[in-house]
């Protein structure tokens, strides 16, 4: 019996590590690769910083589906770069979908509202019975959800983008210092 457990827990932990590596090897491709290959094309630093910033920041607003145009009209108005900012909008989804439920939760609490009802059977049966109603409560816990994503956002973005803007200079380096000894080499 014992080996048996050890036999499905070995199996559980190779699983959890294949995909692992198939996140890590997502990542390379979808976000280091191309926030590389713009640092190479003559992208600064702390631009790149603030874009991710911004980009993460409008990825995890409770407005569902807003993010893509947002992220980029934000990224128009303060001239960040429009890739940057989509690539991390665009890593943040999952995130945006895991915090909704909290930020609607922070909204009620902090605006001393009545909470949503999460649960699926009594948001189906409020819709139904009572559409109006039900739609002006979306829109003030949606309202009371935004307000405080945007305070904690104007505190989050620039620390986030003082946080990263060493490490893309850093990458920034090795990847002009890794231009340079193949254009030596040639």
């Amino acid at each position: 019996m014992e080996d048996s457990a050890d036999t499905v827990l070995q199996t559980g932990l190779d699983a959890g590590r294949g995909i692992l590596v198939l996140v890590l090897r997502v990542v390379q491709r979808k976000v280091v690769r191309p926030l590389l290959g713009l640092l190479q094309k003559g992208a600064t630093p702390e631009k790149l910083a603030w874009s991710l910033a911004v980009g993460a920041a409008v990825g995890i607003n409770p407005l569902l589906g807003s993010t893509t145009v947002l992220a980029l009209a934000l990224a128009a108005v303060f001239r960040l770069n429009v890739v940057a900012s989509q690539i991390a909008n665009h890593a943040a989804y999952p995130l945006q979908l895991l915090l909704f439920p909290v930020w609607i939760k922070l909204g009620s609490v902090v605006f001393h509202t009545a909470g949503l009802p999460l649960k699926r059977a009594a948001l189906l049966d409020a819709v139904q019975h009572h559409p109006w109603a039900t739609t002006q409560a979306l829109w003030t816990w949606e309202w009371h959800a935004l307000c405080l994503w945007l305070v904690a956002m104007c505190i989050c973005v620039p620390v986030f983008a003082w946080a990263l803007t060493p490490v893309l200079r850093r990458a920034s380096g090795r990847v002009h210092a890794s231009a340079r000894r193949s254009q030596t080499s040639l």
